[in-house]
């Protein structure tokens, strides 16, 4: 069953807008955030404006957004990715991909839980991705781009620790690789090239399969790791993994 009520955080364009859109025709009553200025989302869909993750107070406007609403599925779907190599990198662009990616989870989920914003039985999704598998960079795929694969796998490690802790509160967490996608985000990194090669989709096909996925998921998997299209755009997957790997995918750390 779709949630009665969902909350993404980063809805401004790609997957979460996207996810905004599924959920929406779902039947759901969404909550997005933005940081700036809103895109179309359809009539009915609560816009909380002003939302920086990176932010320490991001947890309190969105408890206050949410008007005393307790989303059954909370999305954290914001992201940044900067380019970098050994030769050139940006300590500032790491800091803020730490922040964004790996710190903002939990003073989300502390902000979120301390005012009893989670409904019974809540689902708490992390997009990550699986550039944040330590066990799948391999020395074929190559090094660079420290700050994103780095982040990626302290937001895995965070979204483990943040399962032990909302366990007992019934809130479901779970992390998920939810596709290559055709983005801004991968453009502005040059991964256009790859689109065709790497099964890159477009991020509604994403969306819809990683809500699917959710719908299926409970809280006896909660603290896992999750490609919900499976090894199909995961480069380094049979290499590692070997070959007849099943979609959704359980993905190493």
């Amino acid at each position: 069953m779709p949630p009665t009520t969902a909350l993404v955080i980063g809805a401004s364009r790609g997957l979460g807008l996207e996810l905004v859109r599924a959920l929406h025709a779902r039947g759901s009553n969404v909550f997005a955030t933005v940081r700036r200025s809103a895109p179309a989302f359809p009539d009915g869909v609560s816009v909380i404006d002003g939302i920086d993750v990176g932010n320490e107070d991001a947890g309190t406007a969105i408890v206050r957004g949410l008007g005393g609403k307790k989303p059954d599925l909370v999305v954290l779907n914001a992201g940044v990715f900067k380019s970098e190599t050994l030769d050139a990198p940006n300590f500032a662009d790491e800091v803020e991909m730490y922040k964004t990616v790996a710190i903002a989870p939990v003073f989300l989920a502390h902000h979120l839980r301390k005012a009893h914003s989670f409904a019974p039985h809540a689902k708490f999704v992390l997009i990550t991705t699986e550039g944040g598998s330590i066990a799948l960079r391999t020395r074929e795929e190559g090094g660079g781009n420290f700050g994103h694969h780095a982040s990626k796998a302290a937001a895995n490690m965070a979204g483990r620790l943040l399962a032990h802790d909302l366990e007992r509160d019934g809130v479901a967490v779970v992390m998920i690789h939810p596709g290559f996608m055709r983005t801004d985000m991968t453009k502005g990194v040059g991964y256009d090239k790859f689109y065709d090669a790497g099964g890159a989709v477009h991020p509604s096909e994403a969306a819809t399969s990683t809500l699917d996925f959710v719908d299926k998921f409970s809280i006896k998997d909660t603290g896992t790791f999750w490609a919900a299209r499976g090894p199909r755009d995961i480069g380094e997957a049979e290499r590692v993994l070997g070959k007849g790997l099943p979609t959704p995918l359980q993905l190493p750390w």
